[in-house]
């Protein structure tokens, strides 16, 4: 793949995250859900295709919904810290929570569960890391993947949300890196964000 093919992918997600955070325009979950698939038609477009991410194992359940709440936990307990650390936290967090204010929760479920979370992964982690990967070695293509991830979320102008990012694309990246395969990644990411933004949110 050509430098320049997976330099336009990154541009394209720094373009659509702009739009979904920055732009005050339209729902917001519904934006982000339509720029996650966006990306990942865009990954389509450029050679990724269904059977790199279409083969589930038993296993890949175990690995999925154990990693979500190993992820939970971790923004619980760095919550609770960032609250005692950080004045600022607690507005800053409440305003990413009040972007899906007047949505459904319902709705929030079903766009993260079967769009947002599925799409990110095959984006992030099967089209962007692997690629990265392949041209710098698993632990650079890892770290650089996970850049890209946080860099994204700059224009929310928003501390906690920056740190998440960091902290969420460091976390699959690394998964990806070990078990190198996106199953357990796609389930553990929908089951995830679906918990901690509509069905167990963690706010004040």
């Amino acid at each position: 793949m050509k430098t320049t093919e997976l330099a336009v992918c990154i541009g394209a997600a720094f373009v659509l995250w702009f739009f979904s955070f920055a732009v005050g325009w339209g729902n917001f979950w519904i934006k982000i859900s339509a720029s996650a698939l966006c990306l990942s038609a865009l990954a389509a477009f450029f050679g990724f295709g269904p059977n790199q991410w279409l083969r589930f194992r038993p296993g890949d359940f175990v690995w999925g919904a154990g990693s979500a709440a190993v992820l939970y936990a971790v923004f619980f307990m760095g919550d609770l810290i960032s609250r005692w650390l950080f004045p600022f936290a607690v507005s800053q967090v409440g305003s990413i929570y009040a972007k899906g204010d007047g949505t459904p929760a319902w709705l929030i479920c079903l766009l993260l569960f079967f769009i947002t979370g599925p799409c990110e992964e095959i984006f992030w982690r099967g089209f962007v890391q692997e690629r990265l990967s392949r041209r710098l070695g698993g632990l650079n293509g890892w770290l650089a993947a996970a850049f890209f991830y946080t860099a994204i979320h700059l224009c929310a102008l928003n501390f906690m949300l920056i740190g998440a990012a960091a902290v969420a694309g460091l976390f699959w990246g690394f998964m990806y890196w070990r078990l190198g395969r996106l199953g357990p990644l796609i389930i553990s990411h929908c089951i995830w964000t679906t918990t901690i933004f509509a069905i167990f949110p963690i706010r004040a």
